[in-house]
C-alpha cells in the first residue's frame, strides 16, 4: 500500500460504487462480472411527467417524459439529461405540450392518442431549461432541477430523457458534478430511505418501490407503469440484489498505467491461448480504477493516518511495523483492528497541538489481500527478498476462467503497478463443471455425485482423468452427470486397458519364468514399431505437458493405448504363447516390459495410483521417484510408426465395412485392395493386414479411379470471408470437378488452395463397388465380399473351431 501511494497510484474519492447492502459494504466492478454475480430480475419501469417551468411569455404548461427501471431513485432525482444532437417531439395535447425523443414516439401510441405533433427540437435547445421538482426533499439544492445535456443518452430504451441521481449512478455523478450540482445520498448503509425522504424513511428502497409508483400515480405524475426482466447484479457472497450508490473510497488508479497491463499481458502464456486477447486482454483494455477499501470491522486495516483538523490537513501512510512504532513511540504487536485503531497521536503540522492524527477507520478489499499473496506469502520485502526477487513471477498458475474478472486480474494490476512485470509466466484458466441443467455445481445445490461414492465405486484415477482429459482444461464447461457414467466411461477407456496390458504381461512371464529387460532397439517388425510408438507417445505427451496441455497429454496416452494393445499385443499373442522359449520371444517380453514401463512414467500425472501399482509390479519401485522417460533411449523410426498406423487405419475401415454388412469376422473374404497415392509403401505389411481382417489376397493400387470418385463440397460460410468475390469461380469449378489434391490433404480449386474446414469429400464408389476411406482420407479400402463354396465351408469350419475352443 505505501509503495503504491509512493507511485501516485493510490487516492481518496468519490465514486458511484456497486454496493452490497446485506453485507454493508461497496464491492469492486469487477466482483460483478463474476459468473455468479448476475441474472434475472424483474422490476418496475416506469414513465414519469416532469413539468418545465415556463420560458417568458409561453404560459402553456410543457412536460417532459423521462423513463426509469429504479422508481426508489426518484425521490433524490436532481437533474434531466438529454441528448444534444438527438430529436425530440413536441406533441400538443389538449391545453399542454408533451416532449420526448422523437424515435420513441411510437411506442407511446396509446399515451399519445389524440395528440399533434406540433415541433421537433435537437436536445441542445432543451438544455438549461429548469422543472419543478418531482419529490419536495432536496427542493433546494443548488444548481439543480435543469435539463443537462449528455452524450450518453440516446433512445435505444425509453424516452430519451434521463433522469439524474447523481447518488446513484456513475454517469449522473459526472455529469452533474459538471454542472456544478452536489451529490444527495438519502440511503444508509442497510439499503433504507435516511430521515430526509420523510415519506419512506425506514423502509427498504426496494420494498419502496411500490409506494412510490402509487405515489405518483395519486398526484397524476404516473404516464405508464410496465415491468421489465433484465440481467442484475447480485452480491456474490450474499445473493442479494446490489444497489449503486456514491460512497468515499480509495482507488488504486488503474487507468493510469492500463497500458504497461496491456503490454505485460502479452508475456504471459494462457491456456486456452484466445484468453490473453480475449477475455482478459478486452477487460484490461477497459480497465477502470479498482476501489480497495471497504467500511468493515474484519480485515487488513489501511495504514492511513488522518488529521482529525480540516484546518490542519496532513496524510501519513505507512509502510512497516517499524515506521509506526517510530512515529507513534510504542510496540505495535497487532495490526488489527482494534487495536490498531489505538495508535493515535498529536498532528506534527498542527501547532496548537489540539488536532489528533487517528486513522482512516476502513479496511482493504480482500482481492488487494489476494492480489498481493505472490510477495504477501514470503512477507517480502522483510524477509527473504533475494529469493522473491529471483522467483517471480510465478511460473504457473491456475484458476477457473470468472478469475479473468478476479483473482489474475488484481494479481496482475498490483504486479504491473509495483514491478512492472506481470505477476505469472503461465496460466491455465479452465473452464465450469455444470450439471445437466447447465447450472455451476454447488454445494448449495447438491448437483453433483457424491466424490467419496465416486472414489469407493470408481477410485478416484477415474474421476482425475475424467477432469484431466476433459474440455474443461481448454478453457470449456464440462457437463458432470450425476450418475457418474461419463467417470466409469473413462475406467473402461482408459484405466482397464493400461490394466489389462499388465496383466498380460504379468501372466505369461511369470508362467514363463521370463525376466524382461529394456530395450532400445529390435529386428521384428512388430516390436519396433511398438518402441518407436513408445517413443513418439513419451515426445508427444512431454511437448504437450511443456505447454501445459494436459488434456492434449491425455489424448496421447489413449491413442497409444489402441496401438498397445489392440494392435501390438494383439498381433503378437502368438509369440507370447509360444511352447518355446527362443530370442523371438524374449524381444516380445522385453518389448512389452519397455512399452509398459514408459508408459507407466507417462502416464503418473495422469492416473497416478494405477499407474505407481503397475511400475511396483515391474520394477520394485514407486513410479513417482523414478525419471521421466528419455525418448532418446527409444528406437526412433517415425516412417515405420506412419506406415504401421495407416495399415492399422486400413484394418479398421475395412473391419468396420464388414460389420456394416453383417458378414462376421471368421468369414474369410478373397481379396482385399488398398488404392490410393501411398498404397504401395503398405505392401511390406501384407501378411499382418490378411491375419487381420481374414483375406486371403490384399493388393495394392495407386490409382483410386478405378474403384471410386470423390465429390468436393466448399463450405461458403467458413470460406467465403477469405475469397469474396471469387467464391462464384470456386464454387463453379468445384461443380464441375476442375480440382486437385495435393499431398498434404489440401485442394486446390480455381487457384485458390483449400485447407481444415473450408472443404469436405464425399467418397463415390464404383457400382458394384464395396469401398470406404481412410479416416486420414489418402487411401481407400475395397473388399471383395463375393463368396465361393469353398470360402463359406471354411468359415463354417472356423465357426466350428470356436465353438469346439
Amino acid at each position: 500500500f505505501k509503495r503504491l501511494w509512493d507511485l501516485g497510484h493510490l487516492y481518496e474519492g468519490v465514486r458511484v460504487l456497486p454496493y452490497s447492502w446485506a453485507a454493508q459494504t461497496p464491492v469492486s466492478n469487477f466482483e460483478t462480472r463474476m459468473d455468479n454475480s448476475t441474472r434475472e430480475k424483474q422490476d418496475p419501469a416506469i414513465t414519469v411527467r416532469f413539468a418545465l417551468k415556463p420560458l417568458p411569455g409561453d404560459a402553456t404548461p410543457t412536460e417532459l417524459w423521462a423513463w426509469t427501471t429504479t422508481p426508489w431513485t426518484l425521490p433524490s432525482n436532481l437533474a434531466l439529461a438529454v441528448g444534444p444532437a438527438l430529436d425530440y417531439a413536441v406533441f400538443a395535447l389538449g391545453a399542454k405540450r408533451i416532449v420526448l425523443g422523437a424515435a420513441c414516439a411510437a411506442k407511446y401510441e396509446k399515451e399519445l392518442a389524440g395528440a399533434e405533433r406540433v415541433a421537433t427540437l435537437k436536445g441542445a435547445e432543451l438544455a438549461g431549461r429548469a422543472y419543478e421538482p418531482l419529490f419536495p426533499y432536496f427542493s433546494g439544492q443548488a444548481n439543480a432541477f435543469r435539463v443537462l445535456s449528455a452524450e450518453f443518452v440516446d433512445v435505444a430504451e425509453g424516452t430519451g430523457v434521463v433522469h439524474m441521481a447523481p447518488g446513484f449512478g456513475e454517469d449522473d455523478l459526472a455529469v452533474c458534478a459538471a454542472n456544478g450540482i452536489g451529490v444527495v445520498v438519502p440511503v444508509d448503509d442497510a439499503g433504507k430511505f435516511t430521515a430526509e425522504v420523510t415519506d419512506w424513511a425506514g423502509e427498504h428502497v426496494f420494498e419502496a418501490n411500490p409506494k412510490i409508483i402509487r405515489a405518483l400515480k395519486e398526484r397524476g405524475d404516473l404516464i405508464r407503469h410496465d415491468t421489465i426482466v433484465h440481467n442484475y447484479p447480485h452480491c456474490w457472497r450474499t445473493d442479494t440484489p446490489l444497489i449503486y450508490r456514491a460512497m468515499s473510497s480509495w482507488f488504486v488508479r488503474v487507468s493510469a498505467f492500463k497500458d504497461r497491463l496491456v503490454a505485460n499481458n502479452q508475456q504471459i502464456n494462457w491456456i486456452p491461448a484466445h484468453v490473453r486477447d480475449g477475455l482478459f486482454g478486452n477487460w484490461l483494455e477497459n480497465a477502470r480504477d479498482w476501489s480497495i477499501t471497504r467500511n468493515r470491522f474484519w480485515g487488513t486495516p489501511i495504514p492511513v493516518w488522518r488529521s482529525d483538523d480540516s484546518k490542519y490537513p496532513r496524510i501519513d501512510v505507512y509502510g512497516s511495523i517499524a515506521e509506526l512504532e517510530r512515529d507513534f513511540g510504542r510496540p505495535v504487536p497487532d495490526l488489527h483492528r482494534p487495536a490498531i485503531d489505538q495508535l493515535v497521536r498529536p498532528n506534527p503540522d498542527d501547532p496548537t497541538g489540539e488536532s489528533m492524527m487517528r486513522r482512516v477507520p476502513d479496511v482493504l478489499d480482500v482481492w488487494f489481500d489476494s492480489g498481493s499473496m505472490p510477495y504477501a506469502q514470503v512477507h517480502y520485502p522483510f524477509e527473504r527478498k533475494d529469493w522473491f526477487e529471483h522467483h517471480f513471477p510465478a511460473d504457473f498458475i491456475v484458476e477457473y476462467v470468472a478469475q479473468t474478472r478476479g483473482w489474475f486480474y488484481t494479481l496482475h494490476v498490483l504486479a504491473t503497478a509495483l514491478f512492472d512485470r506481470p505477476a505469472f509466466k503461465n496460466v491455465i484458466c479452465h473452464g465450469v463443471a455444470v450439471d445437466e441443467q447447465g447450472r455451476k455445481l454447488s454445494k448449495r445445490l447438491r448437483n453433483y455425485p457424491e466424490p467419496e461414492e465416486v472414489f469407493d465405486k470408481h477410485g478416484s484415477d477415474a474421476l482425475r482423468w475424467y477432469l484431466m482429459s476433459s474440455p474443461i482444461l481448454r478453457g470449456g464447461d464440462l457437463r458432470v452427470e450425476k450418475d457418474g457414467k461419463p467417470i466409469a466411461d473413462a475406467v473402461r477407456a482408459v484405466l482397464l486397458p493400461i490394466w489389462n496390458a499388465w496383466h498380460f504381461f504379468a501372466l505369461y512371464a511369470n508362467a514363463d519364468g521370463v525376466a524382461a529387460n529394456e530395450i532400445s532397439s529390435a529386428t521384428n517388425v512388430l516390436d519396433r514399431y511398438a518402441l518407436a510408438k513408445t517413443r513418439a507417445l513419451v515426445e508427444d505427451a512431454q511437448r504437450a505437458l511443456d505447454a501445459y496441455d494436459i488434456a492434449g497429454a491425455c489424448q496421447s496416452v489413449t491413442a497409444y493405448l489402441d496401438a498397445l494393445n489392440n494392435w501390438y499385443i494383439r498381433r503378437s499373442r502368438p509369440r507370447f504363447w509360444s511352447a518355446e522359449k527362443n530370442a523371438d520371444k524374449q524381444a516380445a517380453y522385453d518389448t512389452l516390459y519397455t512399452s509398459l514401463s514408459a508408459l507407466m512414467r507417462v502416464a503418473s500425472p495422469l492416473v497416478p495410483f494405477l499407474t505407481d501399482e503397475i511400475y511396483r509390479g515391474l520394477t520394485g519401485k514407486s513410479v513417482h521417484l523414478a525419471d521421466w522417460p528419455d525418448a532418446s533411449a527409444l528406437l526412433a523410426d517415425a516412417e515405420l510408426v506412419a506406415d504401421m498406423d495407416r495399415v492399422r487405419d486400413a484394418c479398421s475401415t475395412a473391419l468396420a465395412m464388414r460389420r456394416a454388412q453383417n458378414v462376421r469376422v471368421r468369414q474369410p473374404l478373397a481379396a482385399l485392395t488398398i488404392a490410393g497415392p501411398s498404397a504401395t509403401r503398405l505392401a511390406a505389411f501384407t501378411s499382418l493386414i490378411e491375419d487381420e481382417v481374414n483375406v486371403k489376397r490384399v493388393r495394392s493400387e495407386s490409382a483410386i479411379e478405378a474403384f471410386a470418385s470423390f465429390n468436393l463440397s466448399v463450405n461458403a460460410r467458413a470460406l467465403g470471408p477469405r475469397l469474396g468475390q471469387e467464391m462464384k469461380t470456386v464454387l463453379a469449378a468445384a461443380k464441375q470437378g476442375q480440382w486437385t489434391r495435393g499431398a498434404d490433404g489440401s485442394v486446390t480449386v480455381a487457384g485458390h488452395q483449400l485447407t481444415g474446414d473450408e472443404f469436405s469429400l464425399r467418397l463415390v464408389p464404383k457400382p458394384g463397388v464395396a469401398c470406404q476411406a481412410l479416416a486420414s482420407g489418402e487411401l481407400i479400402v475395397v473388399l471383395d465380399f463375393a463368396l465361393t463354396r469353398e470360402l463359406e465351408q471354411e468359415g463354417v469350419a472356423r465357426d466350428l473351431v470356436r465353438a469346439v475352443q
